[in-house]
C-alpha cells in the first residue's frame, strides 16, 4: 500500500494536484463565467430564469452534471495529450520547463488583463436553451470555446501535466481542474438561491480574485523557469518515496 502510494504521487503531483483545482476554482469565478451563471443554468436546463429557482433539482442536476461532464471530457483529453508530449520530449524536459515557464508567466500576466491583443473573447455567444439532451454538446462548447478566462488558468494546468510527462498523470490533473470548476456549477443547481448570494460576493470582489488568479500562475511560471520547482519537487518525492518505505 505504501510503495503504491509512493508510486503513484509523485512530490510533483502532491504540489500540482492543488494547483490545478485551485486553477479551476479561479476559473468559474472569473468574469466570463460566474456573471452569466444563470445564463449557463438555463441553456442547460431548459428552464427559464423564473424556473431556476424551482423544486425542479433533479432536472437542475442533471442538465449540470452533463454540462460538467461535457467539458471535463474536453479538459481531460487535452490532459493526455499534454502529457503524452512532456513523456515524448522528456530527454528535453529541463529547457522545455524553462520555455514553458516563461509561458505561464504570460498567461498570468495575460489574465490580469496583459497584452490587450490576447483579451480577444472567442466564446460563443448566441446558444440556445435546448435543454437536458443536448447539456454535453454545450459542455464540449464551453471547453473548447471560453477564452481568454479559462484558457490563461487551464494553460497552467497544462504546463504542469507537460512537465509530468505522463498521460495518466496529464490526465489527473485535467480531471482536478474540471473538479475545481465544475463543482461549484454542481452546487449553484442544488442550491441556486444560496448560491447567488456568493456570486454577488464574488462579483463584487472579482478584482481581487483576478488578482489572486494571476499572481499564482506567475508565481508557478517563475518556478518552473528559475529550476525552483524542480528542486522543490525532487525534495517532496523524496519525502514520498521514504513515507512509501516506512509504511
Amino acid at each position: 500500500m505504501g510503495q503504491w502510494f509512493a508510486d503513484s504521487m509523485t512530490g510533483s503531483m502532491l504540489v500540482a494536484l492543488p494547483i490545478a483545482v485551485l486553477a479551476g476554482a479561479i476559473s468559474f469565478f472569473s468574469p466570463c463565467v460566474v456573471p452569466l451563471l444563470p445564463g449557463y443554468l438555463s441553456y442547460v436546463t431548459g428552464l427559464s430564469a423564473a424556473e431556476l429557482d424551482s423544486a425542479k433539482r433533479g432536472r437542475m442536476l442533471a442538465g449540470t452534471a452533463l454540462f460538467v461532464a461535457g467539458f471535463s471530457a474536453v479538459f481531460i483529453l487535452t490532459g493526455v495529450v499534454f502529457g503524452k508530449a512532456g513523456d515524448l520530449l522528456i530527454d528535453h524536459q529541463t529547457a522545455i520547463t524553462r520555455v514553458l515557464g516563461a509561458l505561464t508567466v504570460v498567461l498570468g500576466i495575460v489574465f490580469l488583463g496583459g497584452f490587450g491583443f490576447m483579451q480577444r473573447d472567442l466564446r460563443v455567444h448566441r446558444v440556445p436553451a435546448v435543454g437536458i439532451a443536448a447539456a454535453p454538446l454545450l459542455g464540449v462548447l464551453f471547453g473548447f470555446g471560453w477564452t481568454p478566462c479559462i484558457g490563461p488558468t487551464l494553460g497552467t494546468v497544462m504546463t504542469l501535466a507537460t512537465t509530468e510527462g505522463s498521460t495518466g498523470r496529464g490526465a489527473a490533473l485535467a480531471l482536478v481542474f474540471s473538479l475545481g470548476l465544475g463543482i461549484p456549477f454542481i452546487v449553484a443547481a442544488l442550491a441556486f438561491r444560496r448560491m447567488l448570494g456568493a456570486v454577488a460576493w464574488v462579483r463584487r470582489h472579482q478584482l481581487l480574485v483576478i488578482r489572486i488568479g494571476g499572481v499564482l500562475m506567475i508565481a508557478v511560471g517563475l518556478l518552473l523557469l528559475t529550476g525552483v520547482w524542480d528542486a522543490m519537487t525532487a525534495d517532496l518525492r523524496q519525502w514520498v518515496a521514504n513515507f512509501g518505505s516506512a509504511v
